[in-house]
Order: C-alpha cells, then sequence, then structure tokens
C-alpha cells in the first residue's frame, strides 16, 4: 500500500514502519523508537520492548503523573517524556500507531517534535476504511489553578490560543493562535523546542532528573539571556512550545477535538486536570463522525483544581 494524502473524512495510520535512536532526557540512557502502522479506532499504543512488548496505551486513564513531563503508567509499568511524540502524531493527523520503545522514556531527540514529524513523513500515511472520529466539544469546560488556567470550548475546528508570561528578556508575555490543520503544525510548531532556567536546571539534576539534558536537547536560558549559540529558530519559539505541549498532552484524549482551547500560563498538570474535567462532564461532548455537524452550547463548566501548580 503506497502513501496517501489523508482524507479528513478517514482514519489514518502510517504506510510503513520508521524508527530513530536518542537518549532519554532525564535518564540519559540510549533508547530506540519504532514507529508501527496500527489497526483502526488503535489509537495510540505505546509497546515496551524491552519487557516483552508490554502495552500502555495512550489514554486519559493511562497518566501517572505529569510535572516536569508526561509520565504514562499501566499496571506498575512506566513510560516517560510521551508528549512531543504524541504531539507529533496528532499534529501530523495519524490516528492509529504503535510506538516501540525499548526503554522507560522517549528519547528527546532535539528538544522539539520535528524529528517525530519527519519520521511521519518519511513513513507516510494511508487511509483506513473506518470513519475518522473526533471529540467535539458542546459546553466550555475549564480547569484553574490561581493566575493558570485553560479552557476548552465549542468550535468548528482545532484551534489552540496560548499565552505565556515569563518574566525573562527573551520571553517575557507571548501570545500565538494556531489552527491544527492543512500542515500547520509540521510548519509553525513542530520544530520548538523545550526551555529551562538555568537555576531549574541545576536543582533537577540535584533531584537527578534531566541527565541526558543538554544545549543540544534545550533551549536553556540565563538570567539575561541564553546559553545556546545557535539562537532562537522564532522569536516567540516559547508559546510555541507550549502549544506543541498542548496538542501532546491532549492527544490523550484518543482522537482529533473540534473545539478551541484557550491556555493561560499552563503546563502538563493543568492539561491532565481540563482532560479529566472534560470527561466527567458527559454532556459537555460527544464523538462525532467526520464531517461533523456543528450544533453548540453556550453553557460553562468549570474545574476549580487549586492542587495542581504545573
Amino acid at each position: 500500500m503506497k502513501p496517501t494524502k489523508p482524507s479528513s473524512a478517514r482514519q489514518t495510520t502510517l504506510a510503513s514502519a520508521v524508527e530513530a535512536k536518542g537518549i532519554g532526557l532525564h535518564t540519559a540512557v540510549p533508547v530506540q523508537v519504532r514507529l508501527m502502522p496500527a489497526e483502526p479506532d488503535t489509537g495510540y499504543v505505546f509497546r515496551r520492548t524491552d519487557l516483552g512488548g508490554f502495552e500502555i496505551p495512550a489514554t486519559v486513564e493511562s497518566v501517572a503523573h505529569c510535572s516536569y513531563a508526561t509520565t504514562l503508567m499501566r499496571t506498575g509499568v512506566m513510560l516517560s517524556t510521551v508528549e512531543h511524540l504524541l504531539s507529533a502524531l496528532r499534529g501530523c493527523g495519524v490516528d492509529n500507531a504503535y510506538i516501540e520503545v525499548d526503554n522507560l522514556e522517549v528519547p528527546i531527540m532535539d528538544g522539539s517534535a520535528e524529528a517525530f514529524a519527519e519520521m511521519i513523513e518519511s513513513a507516510g500515511l494511508v487511509d483506513q476504511p473506518t470513519a475518522r472520529r473526533a471529540l467535539l466539544v458542546r459546553e466550555k469546560v475549564s480547569a484553574v489553578s490561581g493566575n493558570r488556567r485553560i479552557s476548552i470550548e465549542p468550535a468548528d475546528a482545532y484551534e489552540i490560543d496560548c499565552l505565556i508570561d515569563f518574566p525573562h528578556p527573551l520571553i517575557g508575555v507571548q501570545h500565538r493562535s494556531v489552527t491544527l490543520d492543512n500542515g500547520s503544525f509540521a510548519r509553525d510548531i513542530a520544530s520548538a523546542r523545550t526551555f529551562g532556567f538555568i537555576a531549574e536546571v541545576e536543582a533537577l539534576r540535584r533531584a537527578n532528573l534531566i541527565r541526558g539534558g543538554s544545549l543540544d536537547n534545550a533551549i536553556v536560558l540565563t538570567k539575561h539571556g541564553m546559553l545556546n549559540e545557535t539562537g532562537l529558530r522564532f522569536s516567540d519559539e516559547f508559546v510555541r512550545h507550549k502549544i506543541l505541549d498542548i496538542i501532546g498532552d491532549l492527544a490523550l484524549l484518543g482522537m482529533t477535538l473540534l473545539g478551541r482551547v484557550t491556555a493561560e500560563r499552563s503546563g502538563h498538570l493543568l492539561h491532565a486536570a481540563l482532560m479529566a474535567a472534560l470527561l466527567r462532564n458527559r454532556a459537555a461532548w460527544e464523538i462525532v463522525d467526520l464531517p461533523a455537524p456543528h450544533l453548540h452550547s453556550d453553557r460553562e463548566t468549570v474545574a476549580p483544581v487549586s492542587t495542581y501548580t504545573s
């Protein structure tokens, strides 16, 4: 079966298997990742090949914790730092895939989703005989923690409006909106790298984390600038990466969204809180075949999440 440009009405999978190698951000161990075709309605399923192919579905129910990265767990078996790869799969329009990983962490690559998007492009996509489904948002749902908030509300496409605010000369307040269609992910979002502050980096290293972190896979910010000599890929690379994270975390809902996400100073924990609040409110969404009718309601549900501090 030759690669084809996927139609919006049919589910898609990879046309062939493709693999790459890297290291884990937190563990610094070598990791091989392999993306493989999957049957319709599979969604994204990780397989720990170092544990006999043990499967961990990429679902909200599998989320174990999500402080500095999103970690999945099933019956005690964990897989960490999944968000960039999931972002590439969702952003590039892949509905079904098996992801083989031979260690407990997805490789960080260059700190963005670009390598994963290139893997998907190399493999190609094929349409499948089953109708493509979307989670259609019917009511606004929000998660709030102090001055951090994220909401999702009815819209005719998958839209993300993101604002970040860091007291740093290279960041400050950055705001960007994106509609996830027509190659916008690969063009505008995929290559935006993760970032951290030098004081935060030192604290994480003392906690035995980010052992694989380097200037090759993250933007490291000093008090007044950055350590990386290569410069930024975009003037607003930081907010673009936050959008990348949102796409990756919300991919755990299992299908594309028809809704508008608005995020202000959000993070992995708040993304998880939003998904949990959305799924709990059965009146706020329905699963539809694409293309879908858009019959919306203006009611709002707010989930206070004072325990979330991401």
